[in-house]
């Protein structure tokens, strides 16, 4: 094989190359989302994670070149925007007129079998979703701190320090005097219990706790014995 053929190989197989890759061609719609360059800023049409792409121009437009054939998926890499995927089909055959197929896309969905709905070429792609990347602060809200267990267990503490005296005030002496000795007790109990003392700590509580059931007792005693004496002056007449 002499050189002049194979400087003409070569030179064919270039040509069918050349023949074989097209620029994909779009447009970036401007709506309510993103109204301008300004708002996209810097953004880039890329094919299948950045294999092939292409910058935005000022009005929108995209051109990514020399792609060959097969089948790609468009997407729109921006900071502040999220833009619909594209699956995009470059054909070898040219017997239609047609080298480049358009179609939606769901991310997630597989890729064959293709979609039968078929989007217009060249591309027009817009602007879905802005990014938020800033939280605002949440503002005072007295009825979700209301909600909130330490203050409930603040405000009923509050309620019993205030209420206290006005039910001490309306006891009758036998049972302030009472109530008095049972908060000593207790009072003495905790003491004992945060000296380490807890020997005489829960004995002055099971004190208090015998108190306590002895002066319930008592009064279901009296009323046993009234009873008693009442059926006996019943029997006698």
């Amino acid at each position: 094989m002499t050189l002049p053929t194979v400087i003409c190989i070569l030179f064919l197989g270039c040509l069918f190359l050349g023949s074989s890759a097209v620029d994909v061609k779009g447009q970036i719609s401007w709506n309510d989302i993103c109204r301008g360059y300004n708002q996209l800023g810097h953004a880039r049409v890329v094919l299948d994670n950045m294999k092939y792409g292409g910058g935005v121009l000022r009005d929108g437009s995209f051109v990514i070149p020399n792609v060959p054939s097969g089948t790609y998926l468009l997407s729109v890499i921006s900071h502040d925007h999220k833009f619909d995927q594209m699956r995009i089909d470059i054909k070898d055959n040219t017997s239609s007129g047609e080298f480049i197929e358009v179609r939606p896309y769901i991310p997630g969905t597989p890729m064959n079998p293709a979609s039968t709905i078929l989007l217009p070429y060249p591309i027009t792609i817009s602007a879905r979703e802005r990014f938020n990347y800033f939280v605002p602060r949440e503002s005072f809200n007295i009825m979700g701190m209301l909600k909130s267990p330490m203050i409930l267990m603040m405000i009923f503490a509050g309620g019993l320090v205030l209420g206290m005296p006005y039910l001490m005030k309306n006891m009758d002496p036998e049972s302030l005097q009472e109530f008095k000795k049972e908060q000593a007790k207790m009072s003495h109990a905790q003491n004992a219990l945060q000296s380490g003392d807890f020997k005489s700590g829960l004995s002055a509580l099971m004190g208090a706790a015998s108190g306590q059931d002895q002066t319930t007792s008592q009064p279901s005693q009296i009323r046993a014995q009234a009873a008693n004496k009442n059926r006996g002056k019943g029997k006698r007449r």
